[in-house]
């Protein structure tokens, strides 16, 4: 017998369907942003060996001559990136979500017991909750993302008026270069969210959206085992 459970509230599914048009809007302007100063490349000797984004991946995507545009794009929406941010944070920390979501001491060991399993390299994988290990660790992980985006962030922006924050990252090339590093960091963590996505199966997926899941009444199989044990 199969039974529907709630799995995910609507709080939180509203806050993670809504942060992924943000984070594509806010990539995808940075990207016309980065344009006017495309300075990342690996060089050595005066010589330039490969750059992160070629000038055909510029033309392809019609970036180039865009920076006001991007700028005006970048500079609205991360208001709504950090909003969306700092309820889903609030939320947790009222609702008590946090305590399913972050990790504890045994996470770490528990998240190489996950990543050997679904690379089939281990057979079963170790007990869980709500969230495995894994998962605990990456989605703390983009929470301190997002805090450092927004810090780094304001440090560009305005380097004068939050001097404070300009230097307590090191300075604005090191704030620029940390936002690149977690902007990069945002789009790794999409592509192995969707594998992730996939491999678990419709019924996952569906979850995130309905915010229940149906699953095997544990009642009804305990009453079978204990049956079959009798005959």
């Amino acid at each position: 017998m199969k039974i529907i459970k709630e799995k995910h509230s609507l709080a939180m599914r509203w806050f993670h369907w809504l942060n992924f048009p943000l984070l594509a809007v806010m990539i995808w302007s940075g990207l016309l942003i980065y344009w006017a100063n495309d300075v990342y490349s690996i060089t050595l000797f005066g010589h330039t060996y490969v750059r992160f984004f070629p000038k055909w991946f510029y033309d392809a995507l019609e970036i180039p001559h865009r920076l006001s545009e991007g700028m005006a794009f970048h500079f609205l929406f991360m208001w709504f990136f950090t909003l969306n941010g700092f309820f889903y944070v609030l939320y947790t920390a009222i609702s008590g979500e946090w305590r399913q979501l972050l990790p504890n001491k045994n996470s770490f060991k528990e998240a190489w017991l996950v990543l050997l399993h679904d690379l089939h390299i281990r057979k079963t994988a170790p007990p869980q909750k709500k969230y495995n290990a894994a998962q605990r660790i990456a989605y703390t992980a983009i929470i301190i993302m997002g805090f450092g985006s927004v810090i780094t962030g304001l440090a560009i922006y305005k380097p004068v008026q939050f001097y404070y924050l300009t230097w307590l990252c090191g300075g604005y090339h090191l704030a620029r270069i940390w936002h690149f590093v977690l902007t990069i960091g945002y789009v790794l963590f999409f592509l192995i969210h969707i594998i992730q996505v996939i491999l678990a199966g419709w019924q996952n997926f569906q979850s995130v959206i309905t915010g229940f899941e149906v699953v095997a009444d544990k009642r009804s199989i305990n009453r079978k085992s204990n049956d079959t044990e009798e005959k």
